[in-house]
């Protein structure tokens, strides 16, 4: 379908660009941009009135749990695909800790399958790096590869031995292959709270700091002997990322996220016990939160990601401790980033590269199917691309959320905060996966 997006401000973090202009689409792809009303031979099916919009590459977010297979009752890849485009979201890179696995490659040719049959976001799903994720025999990485895994993981299952670890990464170095981790110790880190005076005080064990250090200094080391790339998921700490800013120094391979959680809570926010704060890794101090936001703001981290993951409501209704760790995040996702962009006094297009470029560049050579338009605006680039008021505010109503899942940390009635930015319409390869309900612009 040819597709006109007219009078909006588009946005393109890879070249700095923020203006006025029109967007003509075509066979999927980006046909040309020029300034407003000069498209005169360009012939569209659809107009999309853009005035008062801002025209943003699509979001990529690097961690997403989809719930499915196995946990259904907890999300379903419709429901979640379609929080995804609400969200702005259209690729995103979902771990192997389904059920079953991700450790066979009819289970993920199975999970694409679907994810384009829905047609609503790109999946890149992560293949397990052990087997059944018990960290003990390696998974074919090379017929996973071939399969549509884009690297591979552990979830938030430790390897505890190292010297699978080692293997591991020697046998993804050799094939070019990126391993996602994050960094936990699994012996010094199975408290339910970060270490501290909030933990102590609510009776609640505790993880320490250098559950992450500790595992961050093991993981550098085997890169430095193994040459490996590595993907550090979601960090937690001030010194975390004091070590990953020095071994980016040092030269090594790695790269880092940071969760929406983690950039804009702390441990007091658990206040008096609410689940919906119970959260992997756990929300630490606020000297924590200010090195991860200083860290993303100075290209230590490279990119926030939603954490999104769907927990049923009996998993939540049950002692903090005892509550599932997880909440919905992809609808949200660029309401933070842009309300952390705006603390930080960053231009609007160095927010949206956090939640578009960065995190392209982090899946690097995976996103083959897009060459090297993924999270550009760029003509002859795929019109993979995300529509929002950036004026607009709102509050995070769990029951008006697209996920399955409706636990969030930032639910209004429990924080009493509005985000800025709503999407109004969302385009996958030049199809419309997502429109606002009429209360906004509509499209013509």
């Amino acid at each position: 379908m040819k597709i006109l997006i007219h009078g909006g401000r588009v946005v393109d973090p890879a070249s700095g660009h923020d203006g006025l202009a029109d967007i003509a689409i075509a066979a999927e792809r980006i046909v040309t941009i020029a300034p407003p009303g000069t498209l005169r031979d360009f012939d569209p099916e659809r107009r999309i009135d853009a005035t008062g919009l801002v025209v943003a590459p699509g979001l990529v977010d690097l961690a997403a749990r989809l719930r499915e297979p196995g946990q259904e009752h907890e999300g379903m890849l419709e429901s979640e695909l379609a929080a995804a485009a609400a969200g702005g979201v259209t690729s995103l890179v979902c771990p192997p800790d389904t059920d079953p696995v991700l450790d066979e490659p009819g289970l993920v040719e199975m999970l694409k399958f679907r994810a384009r049959k829905i047609s609503r976001c790109r999946l890149f799903p992560l293949g397990a790096l052990t087997r059944g994720l018990r960290g003990e025999a390696l998974t074919e990485m090379a017929e996973l590869t071939e399969s549509g895994c884009i690297g591979f993981a552990q979830a938030d299952v430790p390897v505890r031995d190292t010297q699978v670890l080692y293997r591991a990464l020697q046998y993804a170095s050799t094939l070019g292959l990126t391993v996602w981790l994050r960094p936990h110790d699994a012996f010094l880190g199975s408290g339910v709270a970060a270490q501290g005076a909030m933990a102590t005080r609510l009776g609640l064990s505790g993880v320490p700091v250098m559950a992450e250090t500790v595992a961050l200094h093991t993981l550098f080391e085997l890169v430095r002997v193994t040459g490996a790339r590595v993907h550090l998921c979601r960090l937690s700490s001030a010194a975390g990322v004091a070590l990953v800013r020095a071994a980016k120094a040092e030269g090594l391979p790695v790269t880092a996220d940071v969760s929406i959680n983690s950039l804009h809570l702390t441990d007091v926010d658990i206040g008096y016990f609410n689940a919906d704060m119970r959260l992997t890794p756990p929300l630490r101090q606020g000297a924590d939160r200010a090195a991860l936001r200083a860290g993303l703001a100075d290209g230590t981290i490279d990119a926030l990601v939603s954490d999104h993951n769907p927990v049923a409501d009996d998993m939540k209704a049950l002692p903090f401790g005892e509550a599932e760790p997880g909440a919905t995040g992809l609808e949200l996702l660029l309401g933070l980033a842009l309300r952390w962009g705006q603390d930080a006094g960053l231009t609007l297009p160095q927010t949206l590269a956090r939640v578009t470029l960065n995190p392209a560049q982090v899946l690097g050579g995976a996103l083959q199917s897009l060459a090297a338009s993924a999270g550009r605006i760029v003509e002859g680039g795929v019109a993979d691309l995300c529509l929002f008021d950036p004026d607009a505010a709102w509050a995070v109503e769990p029951a008006a959320l697209a996920s399955q899942g409706k636990h969030t940390p930032f639910a209004f009635a429990a924080t009493g905060m509005a985000l800025t930015g709503r999407v109004h319409a969302t385009l996958v390869a030049g199809t419309l996966a997502y429109q606002a309900p009429a209360a906004n612009p509509p499209a013509a």
